[in-house]
């Protein structure tokens, strides 16, 4: 993992840059972020969803289930408000919220983000979120993350 260069975003800066394993599993997912787009695995063979990535089936074994755009949108199924940081560049950064996300356009596959906004809003489960796309061009090895914001 490469450090970040500053850069405007929810979290600051002084993360490791999210990147790919180097055997290139989460490729697809990174890429699609970068253009604007959630990829999520479904199998080629039973049609079960899946996220994280594997190179093989959760369900029927099946190897390189395909990566389809779905839809950023979801309902929040848990969440936590953070208030002792992970890494030391998230030391004044707390707190902040993060959210497991139900995607219901990818067979309710659920996956964590950051919820956007006031830290010490009120969350509900079930409340309808919407996927935001936050670039860093700028940073020494450029990606996207996935935000989430509560949906109006």
């Amino acid at each position: 993992m490469n450090s970040l260069s500053p850069s405007p975003g929810y979290l600051p800066a002084g993360l490791p840059a999210p990147e790919s394993e180097s055997d290139g599993l989460s490729a697809p997912y990174w890429e699609g972020l970068r253009e604007e787009k959630l990829r999520v695995q479904r199998c080629t063979r039973c049609d079960t969803w899946q996220f994280g990535p594997e190179w093989l089936c959760h369900a029927c074994h099946a190897f390189d289930p395909a990566w389809h755009d779905v839809a950023p949108y979801g309902r929040i199924f848990s969440w936590e408000r953070v208030w002792h940081p992970s890494h030391p560049a998230l030391a004044q950064a707390v707190p902040y919220l993060v959210i497991l996300v139900e995607l219901e356009h990818a067979g309710n596959v659920r996956m964590l983000g950051n919820l956007l906004g006031d830290p010490h809003q009120r969350v509900e489960i079930g409340a309808a979120v919407t996927g935001v796309f936050e670039h860093h061009a700028d940073a020494t090895t450029p990606y996207s993350l996935l935000q989430w914001r509560l949906s109006a």
